[in-house]
């Protein structure tokens, strides 16, 4: 096999493996409709060849392997050309199995909530001591600069999402990761727009679990019951998973004690070891805690770990800060559950006490473009002293029965003492938010998109304020 290509190649972790693929010396090239800098420049500096825009004609006559992205459907040009010429294909989980990840200890971090964190977590406190994992993570590691690759360690860290793996197989992602150790963060309901109810989800989550080797180990949040209700049928079914609970739960099989949070980090012991995690946030203690415990059964020590959290320098759109203008601060954030956002909202308080925070949000997501959580967002964004809302993006792609229903929303929020401004787009949200922010406020945007460029554009505006 020489030729590989690639349909919807300029995704993070597409271009992560088609960069891989060419470094082992495959011809590879690559389609996507949204061909922008640095992912096309970057994936160009490799050698690759990018065609904006899909179309029959840009399947290579020679290719040996199509990968097809998870954001594809029956109905593309490529897809249809792909199929019509019986041309060997795979999703890109496949890929990852099959060329980079049998024959390696995969550690595979899951959950609804703080995959990201956890995996990058982990992947550096391996780096830091010298076991050069590969890794494939959803976002920006800043220790590591990068989401993903692939050395020749025995290590792999991966993120691995419940989300189903492509159009034509159904199944969640992380059933192809060939998972050694897990790390389950939690269970919610989530990816509304697949899954039904958290039941679904979980037995999702059982299936992982049958796949985990006997010499392997599923590290679990003790104080998620979904977590347990997973735990308690791996018991009965499947005695052969090794299982460790991790929480502040007295019946955690390893304890999280002593939490002390402050504006610049958080000390806590783990199983009566003491560590100090550079983040504030209930959340990332918990995050931290799990990754600590899967470097130990890696065979790091506490000392080794203890250094590496202490150096941890977090992720690119958890919690970043983007700039201060005339006091004003913006912080970016990926946030897009109820969960999460309750969360992070509670960590940029005690990050910045004593300043009034405001919540920017835009519900695009799957789940929070729907009303399922409709209560559950009221509740969580009241928590910021100011909220902002979006109009909600690709909402035709909802069933009307279904969407969310952002003046309820907002009424729900100002019902709860809470100032609520519902937007029309992100430069009236730029014009309300620069004109009644005072010096010390700090501004929260979260979004799992670009959010239309807002965090320039308020750090702009607001130098331009005065």
């Amino acid at each position: 096999m020489k030729h590989v290509h690639f349909i919807g190649i300029c995704g993070t972790a597409m271009g992560a493996v088609a960069s891989a693929m060419a470094k082992r010396g495959y011809e590879v090239s690559g389609t996507d409709d949204h061909a922008y800098p640095p992912m096309s420049t970057f994936l160009e500096s490799e050698g690759i060849r990018i065609t904006q825009g899909y179309k029959a004609e840009n399947i290579p006559a020679e290719a040996d392997l199509i990968v097809i992205g998870n954001a594809m459907s029956r109905g593309n040009e490529e897809v249809e050309e792909v199929l019509n010429r019986h041309l060997h294909f795979l999703s890109l989980p496949e890929t990852l199995k099959e060329f980079f990840l049998r024959g390696r200890h995969n550690y595979v971090v899951t959950g609804t909530h703080g995959k990201t964190t956890t995996t990058s977590m982990l992947t550096w406190f391996m780096e830091h001591n010298g076991l050069n994992p590969s890794f494939m993570i959803g976002g920006i590691a800043r220790n590591l600069d990068r989401g993903g690759r692939f050395t020749d360690s025995e290590f792999c860290v991966l993120e691995g999402d419940e989300y189903d793996t492509a159009f034509f197989d159904k199944r969640s992602k992380f059933l192809h990761y060939l998972p050694e150790v897990v790390i389950i963060n939690n269970i919610e309901m989530d990816h509304a727009d697949i899954y039904a109810n958290v039941d679904e989800i979980k037995l999702s989550f059982k299936r992982l679990l049958r796949v985990v080797p006997s010499s392997g180990m599923v590290f679990l949040n003790a104080d998620c019951p979904n977590c347990l209700e997973v735990r308690a049928h791996a018991a009965k079914e499947l005695s052969m998973v090794r299982t460790t609970s991790v929480g502040l739960s007295a019946d955690a099989d390893v304890v999280i004690a002593d939490i002390d949070e402050q504006p610049d980090g958080s000390t806590f012991t783990l199983g009566g070891e003491p560590y100090r995690v550079p983040m504030v946030g209930a959340c990332n203690v918990r995050n931290a805690a799990m990754a600590i415990c899967a470097a130990r059964f890696a065979g790091l020590t506490p000392d080794q770990i203890r250094e590496a959290l202490g150096l941890f320098e977090g992720v690119a759109r958890r919690q970043e800060l983007r700039g201060t203008v005339n006091g004003v601060t913006v912080i970016d954030d990926f946030a897009h559950h109820p969960t999460a956002i309750s969360a992070s909202i509670e960590s940029v308080r005690k990050r910045f006490p004593n300043r009034r925070v405001w919540a920017i949000f835009d519900p695009r997501s799957n789940t929070t473009s729907r009303n399922i959580f409709q209560h559950e967002l009221a509740a969580a964004l009241s928590e910021a002293c100011m909220v902002v809302l979006s109009p909600i993006e690709r909402l035709r792609k909802v069933p009307e029965d279904q969407r969310l229903d952002e003046q309820s929303l907002a009424e729900e929020i100002r019902a709860m003492g809470k100032d609520c401004y519902v937007a029309a787009n992100v430069d009236d949200i730029v014009s309300h938010v620069v004109g009644r922010a005072h010096p010390g406020d700090v501004l929260l945007v979260m979004s799992n998109g670009g959010f239309g460029g807002i965090h320039c554009k308020l750090l702009s505006e607001l130098a331009g304020h005065s």
